[in-house]
């Protein structure tokens, strides 16, 4: 017994050195020494694993809970944890870059239990109702009237905090009926990036077929004095700036002459990267075309606008200092109309030059400032959407655009709360939205709640009655059986030694012996 017990400790040992490597860089088995801050631990035999946790790094979600299984398997082996420095510094990283997507990603949150909260409502109250169950039978089992009441107490004001939820929850799709206003209208933001390179032509002739009323996107100025549409700071991420012009990836793009620009390939990465997951959708035929955009100019944007009758919403970027249009690069590109001017640089001279042109403003402010600067439409993310606002700024015939609005869900709820216009990237699937995801009257949603609790609550009731009787009706049972056999035990005892002495047979004694057993 003792040889099996080593050999299968022995087997184990390489489990526990190899999570103790991955977690510690402790890949020998009575390795006591620690790694010290900057010092490598990696060889031959490591270097897999190095790589394996440079991969996971690249998805900050799996790298943490990588490291966190990794711990939790050492502790089950009764290891201690030492923790390498390399995770240390990674893990703090990774922690910053979680809280910065949920600082961000909180609002959104929020924003999405006006539209399921009804529903998570439901759903709670059910499960609390099924656990009513388990909770009822051990509640009963319990001999200590202390574990009673704390265990009850629990249950009852979770229960009853579930019941009161609905009289603190807002949502604009809770509204009287024939009161829900038009659908907004949708803008392609940089086109239609779902389903082409963003802010390439074939984009925006993309955003148009699938329904868009509006293109938004953003300008920069070129070395020598062309708009054309970038978002970014530099070509890095949406051109081929690497292989034509090696050396200069870290200039602005700005710095860059229409010429030069021309000579880029703006699609070759949508096809590479696949941002949206979507590139396998497409046919191809727009994947041949995808292949061979180029970097657009304001007039070849403003043209495909201009035919299909599209309003146009953009961003003017301003060059960096040095150029040769940091001053003017505002009337250059002040010769359109029927445009929205996003840009709070320079109001004045902007409604001086072309009065006609319809300005808006990224940022909430008073209807008296709003007035003064000429402002006819705000442009504000969806995370401040608010019914009321929506309602003071159309008071006064100022119209919202929320943006980047792409899920259906979000999508309803600013059509509920009255947004005139939304920036997608899902064009195609919004374009398909016929009616709220979800639309309820004040008084239906009276009914769902007040249903949902009383049914409820009549079936915890019903659960806790059971178990108490069926709790009440075994303790019966179970006393009523022990006094019996108390009674029934001298009886048979008297009745043994009567036959006993009658008897004085080993036969009889063996065949009593018997019936007293299986009595007892």
């Amino acid at each position: 017994m003792h040889f099996l017990l080593d050999c299968t400790r022995y087997e184990h040992q390489p489990f526990v050195s190899c999570l103790a490597g991955l977690y510690g860089c402790q890949w020998r088995r009575y390795q006591r020494a620690r790694a010290q801050p900057g010092e490598c631990c990696c060889s031959k035999v490591n270097t897999p694993t190095q790589r394996v946790l440079v991969y996971s790094s690249n998805n900050v979600n799996k790298y943490l809970t990588f490291v966190q299984v990794l711990a939790v398997c050492l502790l089950s082996e009764g290891q201690r944890l030492y923790l390498h420095w390399s995770h240390k510094v990674c893990t703090n990283r990774a922690t910053a870059i979680l809280s910065d997507l949920w600082s961000k990603e909180w609002k959104t949150l929020l924003l999405s239990l006006q539209v399921t909260a009804p529903y998570l409502h439901v759903g709670a109250v059910s499960l609390m109702a099924i656990l009513s169950w388990p909770i009822a039978l051990h509640f009963f089992r319990m001999n200590k009237k202390v574990r009673q009441v704390a265990v009850l107490g629990l249950y009852l004001s979770v229960l009853f905090s579930l019941y009161l939820v609905p009289l603190g929850m807002y949502s604009p799709c809770i509204k009287e009926a024939g009161t829900l206003g038009p659908a907004p209208t949708l803008i392609g933001h940089r086109g239609a990036p779902m389903l082409a390179p963003e802010n390439t032509v074939m984009s925006f002739e993309k955003a148009v077929e699938a329904g868009g009323e509006g293109l938004e996107t953003d300008v920069t100025i070129s070395y020598d004095g062309v708009p054309f549409l970038m978002h970014d700071s530099t070509l890095k991420r949406t051109t081929n700036v690497a292989e034509v012009f090696p050396n200069r990836t870290h200039l602005d793009a700005s710095m860059f002459t229409w010429a030069e620009l021309q000579q880029l390939d703006a699609g070759g990465w949508f096809l590479s990267v696949d941002p949206f997951g979507t590139v396998s959708s497409l046919s191809e035929s727009d994947r041949s075309q995808a292949q061979n955009q180029s970097v657009p100019s304001l007039v070849q944007f403003l043209d495909v606008a201009a035919r299909t009758g599209r309003l146009v919403l953009f961003d003017l970027r301003r060059p960096p200092y040095g150029h040769p249009y940091s001053q003017s690069y505002i009337n250059t590109t002040l010769q359109v109309i029927q445009v929205l001017w996003l840009p709070s640089e320079d109001r004045d001279l902007v409604q001086a030059v072309d009065p006609n042109l319809q300005q808006t403003s990224g940022e909430k402010a008073s209807i008296q400032e709003l007035t003064d600067d000429h402002i006819t439409r705000l442009n504000l993310h969806y995370s401040t959407m608010s019914q009321q606002q929506i309602r003071y700024y159309q008071s006064v015939n100022i119209s919202t655009n929320l943006y980047v609005i792409s899920q259906p869900w979000l999508y309803t709820l600013a059509w509920c709360a009255g947004a005139h216009s939304v920036t997608t990237n899902s064009i195609h699937i919004l374009s398909n939205i016929n009616k709220p995801l979800f639309l309820m009257t004040p008084e239906e949603y009276s009914l769902m709640w007040i249903l949902t609790d009383v049914v409820s609550a009549f079936l915890i009731i019903a659960v806790f009655v059971f178990h108490w009787y069926a709790h009440a009706h075994t303790d019966t049972h179970a006393h009523t059986h022990t006094q019996s056999s108390h009674n029934y035990l001298p009886q048979l005892i008297g009745a043994s030694g009567v036959g006993v002495g009658k008897l004085c047979s080993a036969e009889s004694w063996l065949l009593m012996r018997f019936y007293y057993d299986c009595v007892m």
